[in-house]
Formats: structure tokens, C-alpha cells, sequence
């Protein structure tokens, strides 16, 4: 499975970008990896992030969104894993995303009702997938 991350600019924070680092290569020995960074200037052009997430399960995190248990979203990961779809996983910025691009999505991911700080969601993002991951492939890291 393809696994592709699309955000809407790049971590800025130093302890941000060090976790988004740690878990991409995680990610990365387990998945075919791809981060598309799209500038806060292209923040809302729907055409550039339509052409990010092509040919893939779009999963877009929006507040509103689905709250899964790590265990459920690994079930939903395998399921998708298991009928060759490969996902595209969009994380908007701080203002966050095209109302068009939230309704084109094929799932909807909350991380839950607080609002967090876009470094952080990234990389609380990233370890959900990670773990999920972990969870699929009956390695020890989830308790």
C-alpha cells in the first residue's frame, strides 16, 4: 500500500519536525512512502491537492470527522490494504482545508474534539497511522 501524506505547509516547530521525521521513517520501512507539502499560499487550491491525492482513498482529518480506536482504524487500514488501495491522508492548516476537498473525501478521520496545534496534529497523524501499522502486522508497540 501507498501510503501518501499531503499537508497543507511543513512542520515549523523543532520538536515537531523531529517527530514528523522519526515516524515518516518508520512509516517508510513498512510502506511506500510519499509527504506532499503544499504552501499555506496554495492552502486553498483544491486543484493542487486534487492532483496530490489521485487514484487513492481519500482520508481527510477534520474535526467533524469519524473518532476511531487504534484497533478499529488498523481493521480499516488492512480492509483497504487487502483491496490494493493505496491512501492519501490530507492534513489542512491551520485554517483548514476546501469545503469542496472535505466532501470529495471517502472518509472523514477526527483526532478528537480538542483543537490541537497543526505540528502537533501531524504528528499525532503519523503515529496513528504508524501504530495502526504495528497493530496489522503483529509487531509489539501498541498496548
Amino acid at each position: 500500500m501507498k501510503i501518501r501524506i499531503i499537508t497543507i505547509g511543513k512542520p515549523k516547530l523543532a520538536y515537531a519536525k523531529i517527530g514528523w521525521d522519526e515516524y515518516y521513517s518508520r512509516l517508510s520501512k513498512l510502506h511506500s512512502m510519499l509527504s506532499v507539502n503544499i504552501s499555506d499560499k496554495h492552502a486553498y487550491d483544491s486543484d493542487r491537492i486534487r492532483s496530490a491525492q489521485k487514484d487513492s482513498y481519500k482520508i481527510v482529518l477534520e474535526i467533524e470527522g469519524r473518532q476511531y480506536h487504534s484497533e478499529d482504524l488498523a481493521k480499516k487500514l488492512d480492509t483497504l490494504e487487502q483491496q490494493g488501495r493505496d491512501i492519501s491522508l490530507i492534513i489542512g492548516g491551520p485554517e483548514g482545508l476546501p469545503k469542496d476537498i472535505i466532501t470529495e473525501a471517502d472518509m472523514l478521520l477526527s483526532l478528537g474534539r480538542l483543537t490541537l496545534p497543526h505540528d502537533l496534529a501531524m504528528i499525532v497523524t503519523l503515529e496513528a497511522i504508524y501504530r495502526a501499522t504495528m497493530i496489522n502486522k503483529n509487531i509489539p508497540y501498541h498496548k
